[in-house]
């Protein structure tokens, strides 16, 4: 599955024309997928002294009308593993965890909202 930034918009729409319940459903189910993502991308990181896995987390923020969860890495050379250089190759790790994860979400946002993404 493919997902682009208009997927995202589409989502958008589609939260603010559900219920309360059902957004605090897809906020636990957003979470869920967000945390299991980092732990993959965690257990798929290269470790040579452990400062690239544990630099590795989830900022989720749920508020009145967004739902929003970004998965990343803080260590300053997370992009050179994750992409690879000139002379290094890449070690993907976030990108293998997300692709792993992001079809399961999609499907269980879907039946949330009884069909409404397509």
């Amino acid at each position: 599955m493919k997902i682009d930034a208009r997927d995202f918009d589409h989502l958008a729409v589609a939260l603010a024309e559900v219920g309360p319940r059902t957004f605090k459903a897809a906020a636990m189910v957003t979470e869920k997928a967000a945390r299991d993502i980092e732990r993959d991308a965690k257990a798929f990181a290269p470790v040579d002294t452990g400062n690239l896995r544990s630099s590795i987390g989830t900022d989720l923020t749920v508020d009145a009308s967004r739902i929003s969860a970004t998965i990343g890495a803080t260590a300053d050379y997370a992009a050179y593993v994750e992409y690879g250089t000139s002379t290094m190759a890449p070690r993907a790790h976030l990108g293998p965890a997300y692709d792993r994860h992001v079809g399961t979400w999609m499907t269980a946002l879907d039946r949330l909202m009884g069909g409404m993404l397509g």
